[in-house]
Parts: structure tokens; sequence; C-alpha cells
């Protein structure tokens, strides 16, 4: 039997792997320059953690987790999303009790049961942050300008960002009575008048179209802030202007999880289609306390690896050039082999990137592989090269040889490589 990865799942390997790679790794400079730390969390988490923190009234918590009982009878849940398992974590560990903000990153696998189209899969990856303890519009800026820079240093440009303020309680609470006088008046089938029950703002959310059109002339909660949210929502524009970072409001965002108030955004590219989403986030006011945690406010994001990297090949801007090895080199017998062995492990000592033909290949089979895997540099050891104590380096790019003798072989790639 010929075994598949499970359907819906995406899937990295060579050559792509190293463009999902570079993607990843991309977003998560800008990241780690900002002061952010590391949490490596589990992939499942108890159940009742994500329904409690999620949001019942969510698509996330009633069509699409992976749920089953493990063999203790326990129900486990594989991570749909990363903020509440982030969140689990600095209170169970205590990392909200010292300095404020508390300031994480977190990247990995997810786990939705979606139906499966480009861009949308049932296991994706995500990299996320999660700033805990302060209500300071400037860290909203902050995180905004943070996954703008992670998306700038891939190098996309057709991409925009939407923000909108999904306020405080009291703006929740004067704008939900008018919302619900709003839907009632609606036709509208039992299963999404009872998601409306539980959250009337999920409906903004509703991708068919008859919803969306009657959701239209929806009252909306930018019109019913309260002086503080407003207030917050307008420094927070400011500091972006600050930032240079542009953007429009959009007064009918809700996104996904029911968590989210106050300054909500999402990055949209210009080119994915429907599935355009590629990164978003907002504060969470309220959701510490609602898994069993203390009063304390917070902001972070998901940003999509997947429709990152799928938005970076429809610009045509993943740089070949970072996956580019230093040097390979084709051993012609034992003792070259045993010679390439050491040449190759002092080079990596010093982060040269080093690769060796191995399997006694033929110098026309080796040059082949060594164009292939898209090295700087060649060099062939052989018997005429033990004898003489010197080697042809050869830049693949050009063409060029140049002969250096094998004691000075190491520093001559380093000075040639490194610039040192």
């Amino acid at each position: 039997m010929r075994y598949q990865a499970p359907k819906g799942v995406s899937e990295y390997y060579p050559p792509r792997s190293r463009s999902f790679e570079w993607v990843r790794q991309c977003l998560l400079a800008p990241i780690q320059r900002a002061g952010y730390q590391l949490l490596e969390l589990p992939v499942f988490e108890d159940t009742e953690l994500f329904t409690r923190g999620v949001g019942a009234s969510t698509d996330v918590v009633n069509k699409e987790m992976y749920t089953f009982e493990d063999r203790g009878s326990r129900s486990i849940t594989l991570r749909p999303e990363g903020t509440v398992g982030a969140l689990r974590s600095v209170i169970e560990h205590g990392l909200d009790k010292g300095s404020l903000p508390a300031k994480f990153y977190y990247s990995g696998a997810f786990f939705r049961a979606e139906r499966p189209q480009a861009g949308r899969y049932r296991q994706f990856y995500s990299v996320g942050i999660e700033a805990v303890g302060t209500d300071d519009p400037a860290i909203d800026a902050e995180v905004i300008a943070i996954a703008d820079a992670g998306f700038r240093n891939i190098g996309l440009k057709q991409f925009h960002l939407e923000i909108t303020s999904l306020g405080d309680r009291e703006s929740r609470a004067a704008h939900r009575i008018d919302l619900k006088k709003f839907i009632a008046q609606l036709s509208l089938d039992e299963a999404t008048r009872n998601r409306a029950e539980i959250n009337p703002l999920r409906l903004f959310d509703d991708k068919r179209e008859e919803v969306r059109s009657a959701m239209k002339a929806a009252p909306v909660l930018l019109d019913y802030l309260s002086h503080e949210s407003k207030t917050h929502f307008e420094a927070v524009q400011k500091y972006l202007k600050v930032l240079n970072i542009d953007y429009v409001v959009n007064p009918r965002m809700v996104r996904g999880l029911d968590y989210y108030t106050g300054t909500t955004f999402e990055f949209v590219h210009d080119l994915l289609g429907a599935q355009s989403g590629i990164g978003g986030g907002g504060r969470y006011d309220g959701l510490m306390e609602e898994i069993g945690g203390s009063a304390l406010t917070g902001i972070g994001f998901g940003l999509g690896v997947d429709r990152a990297l799928l938005a970076a090949e429809a610009e045509g801007v993943v740089d070949q050039s970072a996956f580019l090895g230093d040097l390979c080199i084709i051993p012609l017998g034992d003792e070259a082999k045993s010679l390439a062995l050491q040449i190759a492990h002092e080079l990596r000592s010093v982060s040269v990137s080093v690769e060796i033909a191995f399997g006694d290949r033929s110098v026309k089979s080796g040059m082949k592989s060594a164009d292939k895997s898209g090295v700087k540099y060649v060099i062939v050891l052989g018997e005429e090269e033990l004898q003489s104590g010197a080697a042809e380096l050869k830049e693949m790019s050009t063409g060029e040889a140049t002969s250096v003798t094998l004691s000075s072989l190491v520093p001559t790639l380093v000075t040639t490589l490194t610039g040192k």
C-alpha cells in the first residue's frame, strides 16, 4: 500500500521547503528584534480551554476543531489558533507577574477541519505574538508595525492593512441592543438566528451572499464607541501615521474569534483571491479572566506562513539567493574523501555551508550535482590535487577558476565567502 499525506495538509519538501523556511524567518526577524521571547507550546490542549476562550458562537469551535478523547478519557483538541494556548501558558507559569508588558512569540502548526482549497488548509502554519499587561495604544501600533515589517521583510508590496475597533464592554452593550433589533427583522434560518443570539457580530463575518447583503444596512460598532474606546482608537491611528503605516478603516470587520475587543486588524493581499487574508489580530481585554487568569489586557497577532509564501510567489519576490550553499567538495578516492571531511568540518565551524559529493562520483556527476544544488563554489580533490598540494576553486556563476594550495584552502575560502 502506498501511503499519502492526509487531505488538506500543507506539506513542504525541497525545493519549495527552502522558500517556506525563508518566509518564516523573514516574519520572525522583526519579532525577535522587538524583544519578544519564545513560547514553545503544545499542539493540543484541553478542549474546554478553546470552547471558553475562542467562543461558542464561532465556526472554529462549532465546525472546525479536531477534538478527540485520549486514553484517560479526557477531551483533547488540536490547537486551532495560538492566543488561547499562549495565555494559558502565561497564567500557568506566572509569566504575567513580572515587568509588564510581558511579550512572547510562537510559531508552528495549527489545525482546523476546513474545506481544503488554495490558501486554506487543515494543517497550516502561523507565526504569532502576544503582548500582555498594558492597554497603551502605542503597543497596539507596535504590534501592527511588527507584522507590517515582517511582510515587508519578505519583499511584499501588494497588500494593505484594514483596522477597526470592537470597543469596550460599554460600547458593545449599546451596539448589541440595536444590532439585535435589526437582525430580528431579517429572514434567517434557525441555525443562523441561534448563532446571532449568542453573538450578533458573527453575522458580519458570514460569507453567504444573502447574509452579507442583508447586513449591509446593519448598525456598525464604530458608531457606538464609548469616549474611552474612541480616544484609544484615535491614538492608535495617530501612532500608525507616525510610523508611516498606511491603513483603511473597515467598520464591518469582526474576524473569526469571539475574544477580540478594541483595536482589531487584518492584512489583506490583493493577489490571493478569496483567501486574501495573510495575517491579523487584535486586542483581547477580558480573555485572561475568562480562562482563569488575572484581569490583564493584551494584544497579539497571527501571521499565516502558508499564505505569506503564496503571496511571495504571486509577487515573484522569493529570494532564491538566500538558499545558495557556499561550497561543494568533490572527492575522488578514499584519501580525498578523508581530506574533504576535514575541510568541511573546519569550514562549517566558522559558519560556511559546505556539501560533499558522497558516493564515489565521477567529476562530471559531482559537478552536475553541485550545479543543481546551487552552490557558489566547487573544488575537486583527486590524486593530482593531493600530490601537488593545490586545487582549483571554481566560481559556478562565472566559471572562473583560481588555484589555491590545500594548506591555505580554509582561510582562502573564509576570506572569499565572508570577506573577513
